[in-house]
């Protein structure tokens, strides 16, 4: 959403531990060309940035990805029986809580509408995931399924960026953590660093290193 002022953006896939293809330059695409070679996005703001409050759930859940051939023909007349079907089908995997495909979003509640979101994202099979506060706002019951689909994306070779404020969330999911003081990375460290030494990293301290 901001424009780039230095630097590359890249995503290669990897399977099985193995790099597979080259690796693509995602700098300078657009929204629409980013989702479409594998990145997925859940962001801060799931009702300024995520959901489109009016619109129904099955409308949001085809969110940015209308023009796909499975929801459109030619990408200009839409699919309805097919989105209506993909809308079910989400919402009884990831358990949306809703009496209608054709409720608006802003029905729901914050966990129904985070979960909304993360079927969204998840469903198009992403070879990469920028997760950003995924469980502000809603209550313990969707933060341990919020996890749980976080941790099967991390295990089935999906690359997680986990952005949180919350550290037990953090320590919990991470592989590797990166802490950053003032838009740089301060020292990346292992999820057994405790709350205060990540405390020192966040106020801009470094960590002694064992000789």
């Amino acid at each position: 959403m901001r424009k780039i002022t230095g630097g590359k953006i890249t995503i290669t896939q990897v399977k099985d531990g193995q790099v597979v293809g080259m690796a693509r330059d995602i700098t300078f695409m657009n929204a629409r060309e980013e989702r479409r070679i594998g990145l997925a996005h859940i962001p801060e703001d799931r009702r300024g940035s995520g959901l489109v409050l009016a619109d129904s759930i099955e409308d949001n859940l085809i969110l940015g990805r209308q023009s796909w051939p499975q929801f459109s023909w030619s990408g200009f007349v839409l699919l309805l029986r097919n989105i209506a079907a993909w809308a079910r089908r989400l919402i009884a995997e990831f358990d949306v809580r809703t009496p209608s495909i054709e409720a608006p979003a802003r029905s729901l509640s914050g966990g129904n509408q985070q979960k909304v979101i993360i079927a969204r994202e998840f469903s198009a099979n992403p070879t990469a995931l920028i997760a950003a506060q995924p469980t502000r706002g809603v209550d313990i019951g969707a933060i341990e399924f919020i996890h749980r689909r976080i941790i099967e994306q991390r295990d089935a070779g999906k690359a997680v960026l986990l952005v949180s404020a919350e550290l037990d969330e953090i320590r919990s999911l991470s592989d590797r953590i990166a802490v950053m003081y003032e838009g740089r990375i301060v020292d990346i460290v292992s999820p057994e660093a405790t709350e205060e030494q990540l405390g020192i990293l966040m106020t801009g301290g470094h960590l002694e290193k064992a000789q």
